[in-house]
């Protein structure tokens, strides 16, 4: 939640499932009633709730990237801020990561890819304006519950 309120988030949402935990003070905290059809799910659900805050652009964050800070969620934001198509997405050298910031309007296009287990990977593989942000001066970016990063 630091990384996001520090990185130039106005509003954090945070999206639960199976645990429920305490949100931080100032985070908004709702639940992906049907967290077991995957991370599409809390997408979802994250994006439903920015809609109701009536927010122009969603910042989506994993909590399993520990060394993402402040610094790279400004970069990002930053240039989707000053896009054209109001989407940016960290990169890590040659993989990309997170955070991602979706501008409003691409909303519908991401919830109609999503499925499962993905996110909004499968629409911002496609989107012809994903802003790539190297971030690797900052951070690793690697996620802790992948086989691979351990």
């Amino acid at each position: 939640m630091a990384a996001l309120l520090g990185g130039g988030c106005a509003d954090v949402i945070l999206v639960l499932g199976a645990a429920q935990v305490a949100a931080p003070r100032g985070v908004t905290a709702i639940t992906a009633a049907d967290w077991q059809l995957g991370v599409s799910a809390s997408v979802r659900a994250g994006l439903a709730q920015a809609d109701r805050m009536q927010a122009d652009f969603a910042v989506v964050h994993v909590v399993d990237t520990p060394d993402v800070g402040a610094s790279v969620v400004r970069r990002v934001l930053t240039r989707a801020l000053s896009s054209r198509g109001g989407l940016a997405r960290a990169c890590f050298g040659e993989r990309p990561g997170h955070p991602v910031v979706i501008a409003r309007s691409h909303w519908p296009a991401v919830l109609a890819a999503m499925s499962g287990d993905q996110g909004a990977a499968a629409y911002l593989r496609i989107a012809p304006d994903v802003e790539l942000v190297d971030c690797s001066d900052l951070a690793t970016g690697v996620d802790i519950d992948e086989p691979s990063a351990g």
